[in-house]
């Protein structure tokens, strides 16, 4: 016989309960309790594995993809305007900044990773910052390219002491378009636009943080 759980007093609810389907109803209840045990204990293992995965890709704290990026954007410079070739060539090291974003309205500011090259190898990675005030509205992505004319400006570049003035100017590569343009105080400054519309596109006051390759 089975203990029904119908009245209380005067409480009588809709329907009765039987013992065992108290029991059947506690055991789902439990079961439910394991499956969701057991699906976040699964989840947090594959999150530990893509986590991993993106660690081992990155091969400490460096980032292939960053110099894969770069390694694009220089070409792609180079291709359209073949007369940096020489700027790289006879460069003691130069600096590739694949993607700098820029925005502003009245302020602005703008940002970007790049990889550092001596003797046309990799010798470290690149932050870039920058803000500026004046006119200027508008947003765009551009690579840009730095390159050092001797031992004293790709130093200074390395050391964190170079920072663009406000004065301070890049020459915009167009595809075709002939470059007439000389190192100053050591260091030469080419951008090519990727998108978007910016009024004003000067380089002054970006200041760059270095970390050597073997430190990362």
């Amino acid at each position: 016989m089975q203990t029904q759980f119908c009245s209380v007093g005067n409480i009588k609810p809709a329907t009765c309960i039987t013992k065992n389907e108290v029991q059947q109803t506690l055991k789902k209840t439990n079961i439910m309790k394991i499956v969701q045990l057991k699906t976040s204990k699964m989840a947090t293992v594959v999150l530990a594995l893509v986590l991993s995965i993106s660690l081992n890709a990155q091969v400490g704290n460096w980032n292939p993809e960053l110099e894969n990026e770069s390694k694009e954007a220089l070409s792609t410079i180079l291709e359209k305007t073949p007369q940096l070739e020489s700027f790289k060539n006879e460069a003691y090291g130069y600096t590739v900044f694949p993607k700098i974003t820029k925005a502003a309205i009245a302020i602005g500011g703008a940002a970007g990773n790049g990889i550092v090259f001596k003797d046309d190898q990799i010798v470290g990675s690149s932050k870039l910052k920058q803000a500026t005030v004046g006119i200027q509205f508008g947003g765009q992505q551009y690579i840009e390219v730095i390159f050092f004319e001797n031992e004293d400006s790709f130093e200074k570049f390395i050391n964190g002491k170079l920072k663009f003035d406000a004065q301070a100017s890049a020459v915009a590569l167009k595809e075709g378009a002939s470059i007439d343009a000389a190192y100053q105080d050591g260091v030469a400054v080419f951008t090519m636009t990727k998108g978007g519309l910016m009024y004003e596109a000067s380089i002054g006051g970006q200041h760059f943080k270095y970390q050597s390759k073997a430190d990362e």
